[in-house]
């Protein structure tokens, strides 16, 4: 690293602490995996990680925020790439199920994620990460009479949970048909929403 300024230094570090703590959780799960072992992989001394972050409950916490941040993206892509509202809103609640199926995804963001941090803080961070898009969705279904005028703040919650829930049995399923039969619910569950 002898080009690299220290800030750049610093978030290299960073990024290979996050890089290899997820790779480690991913595989093991939080309870499976220590410091010294982070530590290692990421060839840095345990000073350098509580420089970063304040033990191993942080670093997972940094690294499932940075899961529910690829998830978020990958569902705002799925809906960014329709046309009109409705498709764009079931493409994306669609796309949140597909990424939950994800093994990486699963251990990290909905079996150790909310075990390790609590459900308050988990909530808060899917929250910051996923919610936001939702109600913005449903706010703008409601705004084009796709849905009926309704409370915005309380249908969130109702799907939002409909679908973590939704993805919460899909990780521990092992049957490959049940994300289809999933996403069929799913689509029959939103449709009834719309307006008549």
């Amino acid at each position: 690293m002898p080009n690299l300024s220290r800030r750049q230094q610093r978030e290299q570090t960073r990024q290979t602490l996050l890089r290899e703590g997820r790779r480690l959780f991913a595989a093991r799960g939080y309870a499976g995996v220590g410091l010294a072992e982070v530590v290692q992989a990421a060839g840095v001394t345990k000073g350098a990680l509580y420089h970063h972050f304040d033990g191993k409950a942080a670093l997972f916490h940094a690294v499932l925020a940075e899961v529910q941040q690829e998830v978020a993206g990958r569902v705002v892509a799925a809906a960014e790439a329709r046309d009109d509202p409705w498709t764009r809103f079931t493409a994306g609640c669609e796309a949140f199920l597909a990424a939950s199926t994800d093994p990486e995804v699963q251990r990290i963001m909905l079996v150790d994620g909310p075990a390790v941090l609590g459900w308050a803080q988990w909530r808060a961070l899917d929250e910051a990460n996923s919610a936001r898009h939702l109600t913005e969705a449903l706010g703008t279904l409601i705004e084009t009479g796709v849905l009926a005028p309704q409370p915005v703040a309380p249908l969130t919650r109702l799907l939002s949970g409909a679908m973590n829930e939704a993805a919460l049995w899909l990780a521990t399923s092992k049957r490959p048909e049940d994300v289809t039969e999933t996403v069929t619910a799913l689509t029959r569950m939103l449709t009834a929403l719309r307006a008549s």
